[in-house]
């Protein structure tokens, strides 16, 4: 019989949150954003980008931490990898950069898990589709998602101009109009595990 792989999820009062400087959007409005990668596609070829879901629970359900940009847009933590970087080390980086501690010593131990979905990007364009269309040869973006297993107690500080928000999957799901394609189809990628609430 087939086992589905386990995840362990500690309560949302486990984890200590602080703040840190602010953490600025390097565009302005999407079109911004849009011209920028092509600017970089010249320079660098195919963005590839990684984000990490952590999960942990409230009123025993699994939830997921976002960071909320101003008061509608939320996004997983991640960004871009480097020219010729590693994805579990990149994604190391990314994360210590948005919710890891100034200080070495209060750095959380990030363990990154399964890679759950890949996304691509096929033009300069907002819309990313679970597969790359067969008439694309040259996408523009691929972005891949990662399980992040959380121990039981870690610290995250949080850029100030930004709020870190645990949302249940069951708001998550099917909720493309509030969070979009790639986060609100989550909760399908995560139904082959098995979330093991652990209570202290």
């Amino acid at each position: 019989m087939f086992k589905s792989p386990v995840v362990n999820t500690y309560p949302l009062s486990s984890y200590s949150f602080g703040s840190k400087e602010p953490k600025m959007e390097k565009d302005t409005s999407v079109a911004d954003r849009l011209a920028r990668m092509r600017v970089n596609y010249m320079k660098e070829g195919m963005r590839t980008s990684v984000e990490g879901i952590l999960l942990v629970q409230e009123h025993n359900h699994p939830h997921i931490l976002l960071l909320q940009i101003g008061n509608t847009f939320c996004k997983l933590p991640g960004g871009r990898l480097k020219p010729g970087e590693n994805e579990i080390e990149g994604l190391k980086r990314k994360l210590s950069s948005k919710l890891g501690a100034n200080s070495p010593n209060l750095q959380p131990n990030w363990q990154i898990g399964e890679c759950v979905a890949t996304w691509w990007r096929p033009n300069f364009e907002t819309t990313m589709y679970p597969y790359c269309p067969p008439h694309i040869t040259k996408p523009k973006e691929c972005k891949k998602l990662f399980v992040v297993h959380l121990s039981e107690r870690e610290y995250f500080a949080v850029p100030k101009n930004l709020k870190l928000l645990a949302v249940p999957l069951f708001e998550l799901y099917d909720n493309v109009q509030r969070y979009g394609p790639v986060i609100s189809t989550i909760p399908q990628q995560l139904s082959r595990f098995q979330f093991n609430m652990i209570q202290p």
